[in-house]
C-alpha cells in the first residue's frame, strides 16, 4: 500500500496539535516500519521548512529535523506538466491540495491522508483522514490475520 501525507498531518505531529497528533504520529510509524509506502509532496518539504522557523528559529535544528523524514518518507516529484495541470484545475478550493492530488497520482498512492478530507472531493485519490487510515489498516491487519 501506498500513501500520501498531507502537510497538515505532519506538522499536526511535529507540533503535538491536539486532538489530531495521536493519529498523525501512527501514520508516520506506520510508514517508519515500511508496511506501507509513505510518501510526501516535493513541495511539502520547503513548506514545512518555512511553518517549522515559529517553534525552531535555527535553520539548522529545522534542515535536522526534516531530513528525518528522508529516513521514512519517499518523496513524490513534480513537474512542470503537473503544475500546469493543477493550474488548469478549478475543482479544488487550495491549489497546494491540487498539488498533493497530482504528486499522490504520479506514485500511485493508494490514498491521501490529510486532516481536510473535505478538500479533497474533486481528488482522483481518495483521501482519508489518519484516524479513518487507522481503522482501515486495523481491519485489513485483522483480516489477513483470519
Amino acid at each position: 500500500m501506498k500513501i500520501l501525507v498531507d502537510t497538515n498531518v505532519i506538522m499536526d505531529d511535529l507540533l503535538g496539535r491536539e486532538p489530531f497528533s495521536e493519529y498523525s504520529r501512527r501514520v508516520i510509524q506506520i510508514c517508519t516500519t515500511k508496511k506501507v509506502a509513505g510518501f510526501l509532496a516535493a513541495h511539502t518539504i520547503p513548506t514545512i521548512f518555512c511553518l517549522l522557523r515559529k517553534v525552531i528559529p535555527a535553520a539548522e535544528e529545522r534542515r535536522r529535523t526534516i531530513l528525518n523524514f528522508f529516513t521514512i518518507f519517499e518523496i513524490a516529484p513534480i513537474d512542470g506538466e503537473e503544475i500546469l495541470f493543477a493550474l488548469n484545475n478549478f475543482g479544488f478550493k487550495y491549489f497546494e491540495d491540487c498539488l498533493q492530488d497530482e504528486c499522490a497520482v504520479a506514485v500511485g498512492a493508494d490514498y491521501i491522508i490529510t486532516r481536510d478530507v473535505k478538500d479533497f472531493a474533486n481528488s482522483k485519490t481518495p483521501a482519508l483522514t489518519p484516524e479513518e487510515f487507522m481503522l482501515k489498516w486495523n481491519s485489513e491487519i485483522e483480516q489477513s490475520i483470519l
